[in-house]
């Protein structure tokens, strides 16, 4: 994505280094707070992580060259850190896992939703930009310009994708009853809310957020892996259980490569907002059986 006009210019990340260790750390906080769901491992993990983070950029600095010291940029602009980096993601993974992720349509839950998923993107964003000052974090809603062939024709691909596979996985597995049942006009509208804003989220956090600041520090597909664990491990506990890894993985993956290509979040957001959609149909098609028979295969 475009750098800020007061962003430190980004080096290009070697492609192993020890500096994957405590990403990886911080990363399997993760499934220690959506998957085993054990806090304490959670926050333990954190702390670790950006300890190991901290003291391998205390090593670097102690030992870099003079010259390359010289070659800092100029004062007020800060070189990627990623302690700091790190810091931002452990920020939001604290907020999210603050709340139980199970489905639920109430009033109060759907509040409580809204106000854990908003302060996991708006944290680490404030900090980034009034703490840190280093504008870290953007959402490029418009990105690379128009979209190609390619781009419309996979988003047709996506709800040809999403109606052949996610009836099958959500019925015969019978995961959809790890959301409420939705019977009533009410509760299908609520339901249809809930999936579309959870979508948008997952692209402003796991995207923008994660995996944009993982890639300051990593090669693509170290920063996009890296990126998925946290993504799977919060859709886990979502609903997407028994095999849904074997979705969840190479849609986070593949979200990962469409924004680095396109660098415009309106693209990954609409991509997911339609398989969303799909994934809506199900379940109102799962909690009613006849109403969509029709529509779906299984």
């Amino acid at each position: 994505m475009p750098a800020h006009p007061d962003a430190a210019p980004v080096p290009i990340p070697v492609r192993w280094s020890w500096r994957l260790a405590p990403a990886l750390v911080v990363c399997l906080a993760a499934p220690a707070f959506f998957v085993v769901r054990v806090a304490w491992l959670g926050w333990l993990l954190l702390a670790a992580g950006l300890a190991i983070a901290w003291t391998l950029e205390r090593r670097d600095a102690a030992t870099r060259p003079a010259s390359v010291e010289a070659a800092t940029p100029a004062a007020g602009i800060r070189a990627p850190s990623l302690t700091r980096d790190l810091s931002l993601i452990a920020a939001g993974l604290l907020v999210v896992s603050a709340i139980s992720l199970k489905a639920e349509l109430d009033d109060l839950a759907m509040l409580r939703f809204a106000l854990a998923l908003a302060g996991a993107v708006a944290v680490p964003c404030a900090l980034s930009r009034w703490v840190y000052r280093d504008r870290a974090i953007r959402f490029p809603w418009r990105g690379g310009g128009r979209w190609t062939t390619f781009q419309w024709v996979w988003l047709a691909a996506v709800l040809v994708l999403g109606w052949l596979i996610l009836p099958f996985y959500f019925i015969t597995s019978g995961v959809y009853l790890n959301w409420p049942v939705v019977d009533t006009p009410e509760l299908i509208a609520r339901l249809f809310v809930g999936v579309g804003a959870v979508g948008i989220w997952d692209e402003l956090f796991f995207i923008c957020t994660c995996f944009a600041l993982l890639r300051r520090h990593f090669a693509f597909w170290q920063a996009n892996v890296l990126q998925a664990v946290v993504f799977v491990s919060f859709l886990w506990e979502l609903g997407y259980q028994a095999w849904g890894p074997v979705l969840t993985i190479p849609f986070a993956l593949l979200q990962g490569f469409i924004f680095m290509k396109t660098r415009s979040l309106a693209y990954v957001v609409t991509v997911h907002l339609l398989f969303d959609a799909v994934v809506f149909l199900v379940l109102v098609h799962a909690h009613n059986p006849g109403l969509l028979d029709g529509f779906f295969l299984v």
